[in-house]
């Protein structure tokens, strides 16, 4: 084990290297904030882990990063939080090595992310989302932000991050459509639907300029109740709060509005692609878990109605 003086000088150098690291993250790759945070607390992990050792980052081998890997493993992480962290510390040594040039070889190309299980996303029936955009009261202008919000998840399939980060000017009312900053700060267009243009509109006109407030930043969409842009823990316990009305009991999250907008389409006959386009998937694969759903879907309803089933 490290000497307490060997700590601190290995934990210096690391964290000199990860400055950089996250540095390229973020300017030459455009990865979103939440990215690099999270790449930020797996990797202060790692060196941790290394430090402990007595070995510094720029001397890991690929057996110190497996024996990482399983410790995290050992310590309860789910499976898709380790091959998180694998993927990390696999980005940080490409760097090493063909940015940075501080290393020769990249000892984590033989390291293995563990499989992760394949879980159907949950989807609530398009019934209960219904039930549910009808709850935020219209005679209140908070009433009035939270009915936007619920109809534009539902309506456009955006994530809450993406949500978080509309701006005025990012909703174009004469093309009913919105622009959003998707992952990789890729940029791209979603039509809007009647109910969300109308309710963001309604919105704009008489809740907006209620929750503005001096130090409100001018160009925010949403704003919380501290007149702050409006952050995805707010937009979480604001539909948790409408959920215990209207679903008791479910477990939704304002990324399930994401799951159910993807297979309400799928179920009323769009095809993979335009979903794929419409979510921002850069694979098809990832889109693709949608169809197990639907699958899943027909085949309870031959179950329960055809006489033979």
């Amino acid at each position: 084990m490290a000497t307490p003086e060997q700590r601190r000088t290995i934990a210096s150098q690391s964290a000199e290297l990860l400055d950089a690291f996250l540095a390229h993250m973020d300017a030459g790759l455009g990865r979103s904030p939440n990215t690099v945070a999270a790449y930020r607390r797996d990797l202060s992990q790692f060196f941790e882990f290394c430090a402990r050792l007595g070995v510094s980052s720029l001397d890991a081998s690929t057996t110190d990063i497996r024996r990482f890997l399983a410790q995290r493993g050992t310590l309860g992480d789910a499976r898709s939080t380790v091959a998180r962290k694998a993927s990390a510390v696999r980005s940080f040594y490409r760097f090493l090595v063909l940015r940075s040039k501080d290393r020769e070889d990249n000892p984590a190309l033989l390291v293995a992310s563990p499989k992760r299980p394949r879980r159907l996303p949950r989807v609530v029936k398009a019934s209960q989302v219904s039930a549910l955009l009808e709850l935020p009261p219209g005679d209140d202008p908070y009433g009035c932000r939270d009915r936007a919000i619920l109809e534009l998840l539902y309506g456009s399939g955006m994530r809450v991050g993406e949500l978080v980060g509309l701006n005025v000017d990012s909703v174009d009312f004469g093309r009913r459509q919105v622009c959003v900053l998707g992952k990789g700060r890729k940029e791209r267009m979603v039509p809007l639907g009647e109910p969300a243009a109308d309710a963001v509109h309604v919105y704009l006109d008489e809740a907006r300029g209620q929750l503005v407030r001096e130090q409100s930043p001018n160009d925010a969409l949403f704003y919380n109740r501290r007149g702050k842009r409006m952050g995805q823990r707010d937009v979480r316990a604001m539909v948790t709060k409408y959920v215990s009305e209207a679903i008791p009991g479910g477990k939704v999250s304002p990324h399930t509005f994401r799951h159910a907008f993807a297979t309400h389409l799928l179920d009323g006959g769009a095809d993979l692609r335009s979903v794929q386009e419409l979510l921002g998937h850069v694979d098809l694969k990832t889109t693709q878990i949608y169809t197990h759903v639907s699958r899943e879907r027909l085949r309870k309803v031959y179950d329960d109605a055809h006489p033979r089933a």
